[in-house]
């Protein structure tokens, strides 16, 4: 039982020093590569604490190695930007001054939805709230702010890559034919529409395929 407690601490002190080594970043929005080396740290630690049969310097070692592989991936990233952009990515911008990049969201494996939950843990509940949107190589969520944004209740998503979200309509009280005709007034198909949502006020974000964003307004009855 002590020497299993002896072993521990070894290996969490070595783990402690190894991530104060590897900076900054390891505690906070890693890049890919740190994760999959946090990763790696985290299970060559655990085989040696728990099984007294295998020797403690092979789990040092083996967490040593993976230093030393991080510090090679880091002068590689700090001396070489190809290398740079292969290992990290680079940033993605989503919304523009037309609206939403569908592109780029494809690209980074995310839909409309994925985008607008980001931007409410940002702080924006709208889409035209922000100038500029991007997705930092890390995953986290940058936001040029809009100086006029105008939201003023939460905004629900009506359609979302020519599909429509039934609940939300619900929500709304708007109905498939009052949407219809919505859409025929804009001259625009269902399966042409990116992105179009409406908050409490009937103020709508409605972007079509190919074209700039638009506010317009449209009667809504639910509550919100």
């Amino acid at each position: 039982m002590a020497l299993i407690f002896i072993r521990t601490a070894i290996i969490f002190i070595t783990l402690l020093f190894v991530m104060r080594l590897m900076g900054k970043s390891q505690i906070g929005e890693m890049q890919a590569f740190e994760f999959v080396i946090s990763l790696v740290i985290a299970e060559l630690a655990c085989i040696p604490m728990a099984d007294s049969s295998i020797p403690l310097l092979y789990g040092v070692i083996a967490i040593v190695a993976i230093f030393v592989l991080h510090q090679i991936v880091v002068i590689l990233d700090l001396l070489f930007k190809p290398a740079k952009t292969a290992i990290c990515g680079k940033p993605s911008v989503v919304i523009n001054k037309n609206g939403i990049d569908e592109y780029q969201l494809k690209k980074n494996n995310l839909d409309v939805s994925d985008l607008i939950e980001s931007m409410r843990v940002a702080g924006y509940f709208s889409l035209d709230d922000v100038y500029y949107g991007l997705y930092e190589a890390n995953g986290s969520f940058s936001a040029l702010e809009n100086p006029e944004r105008s939201s003023s209740s939460l905004s629900l998503l009506l359609i979302e890559s020519g599909k429509t979200n039934k609940k939300n309509l619900t929500a709304c009280g708007i109905g498939q034919d009052s949407l219809d005709k919505f859409l025929k007034e804009q001259k625009t198909k269902l399966k042409e529409v990116v992105a179009m949502t409406v908050n409490g006020d009937g103020r709508v974000y409605f972007q079509k395929r190919g074209e700039k964003y638009r506010i317009l307004d449209m009667e809504v009855r639910g509550e919100w």
